[in-house]
C-alpha cells in the first residue's frame, strides 16, 4: 500500500544501515578477520563472501536479538558483553560513516517534519553518531535500547517517541533497513518505509509489511512534500 504522504507529520529513523553505513563497516572487518584464507573462497574475493555472510546472518540475529528481549534478559547480557570489553581492554570502534548526502536530506527533512532517532542502540553510542555529524540539534527525540523495557520489534520505542512529540502515532513514519523497523512500526500503527541501504532484502521488507521499499533515505525528498498546509 502507498505512502498517505499527506498524513505524515513525524519521521522516525532508525541509525544503523539507514543512516549510518554499518553493513560496509561490518563487511570490512569480516573481510579482514577471513583475508588469510582468501585462496579457499569463491573466486578468492574475501569482501563478497563477507558480506553475503553479513546478509545472511541479519535475519537470524533480529531474532536471536528479538527473543532476548522478549525474555527480559537484553540488558543483562549487554551489560555483561561491556564488562568484558573492558576486561580485556577492548574498546568499541564509535567512529561511523554516514550514507552519502544523508545529512543533507535531513537538513532539508527539519524544516517540513519533526524527526526522531528509534535505534535499538545503546546511548552511548546512538549520541555518538550525531554528535559526529552535528546531528543532534536535528532531532526532537532520541529512543535507543533502554529508553523503554521493551526494544525493536516491540512496539513501545516509537509509541514512547509519538507520545513525547505528543503526535498522533497515524500520522508518524517509521524509516528502517531492517524488518525489525518495519514489524515495530507496523505493530505501533504507523506507516512504514523500508531502506535498501542496510542489512535488509527487499523481499522480506515487503513480507514484514513495509508500506514502501526505498534505496535510501534519501529518495524520501522525492516522495514526501516539503511544503504543507497550514
Amino acid at each position: 500500500m502507498p505512502i498517505r504522504v499527506e498524513d505524515v507529520e513525524a519521521i522516525f529513523f532508525d541509525v544503523d544501515g539507514t543512516l549510518n553505513d554499518t553493513d560496509d563497516q561490518f563487511v570490512d572487518r569480516i573481510a579482514r578477520i577471513i583475508q588469510p584464507i582468501a585462496f579457499l573462497l569463491p573466486g578468492r574475493d574475501p569482501r563478497n563472501t563477507a558480506r553475503k555472510l553479513v546478509m545472511d546472518l541479519e535475519t537470524p540475529a533480529n531474532f536471536i536479538l528479538g527473543f532476548l528481549d522478549r525474555i527480559g534478559v537484553d540488558d543483562e547480557i549487554g551489560k555483561w558483553g561491556g564488562k568484558i570489553r573492558r576486561i580485556l581492554g577492548l574498546r568499541r570502534d564509535h567512529t561511523f560513516n554516514m550514507i552519502p548526502l544523508i545529512d543533507e536530506t535531513l537538513q532539508t527533512l527539519k524544516d517540513h517534519y519533526t524527526l526522531a532517532i528509534v535505534s535499538a542502540r545503546d546511548r552511548l553510542s546512538t549520541m555518538s553518531f550525531l554528535q559526529q555529524y552535528n546531528l543532534k540539534s536535528i532531532f526532537q527525540c532520541v529512543v535507543t535500547a533502554h529508553t523503554t523495557p521493551r526494544s525493536k520489534p516491540h512496539p513501545s520505542p516509537i509509541l514512547w517517541a509519538a507520545d513525547r512529540l505528543n503526535i498522533p502515532i497515524e500520522a508518524c513514519l517509521m524509516v528502517g533497513d531492517t524488518t525489525v523497523d518495519i514489524k515495530s512500526g507496523k505493530s505501533a500503527g504507523c506507516q512504514t518505509v523500508g531502506v535498501l541501504s542496510g542489512f535488509g532484502k527487499e523481499t522480506e521488507l515487503r513480507e514484514a509489511g513495509a508500506d514502501m521499499i526505498l534505496p535510501t533515505v534519501n529518495e524520501l525528498l522525492d516522495i514526501l512534500p516539503l511544503t504543507r498546509p497550514e
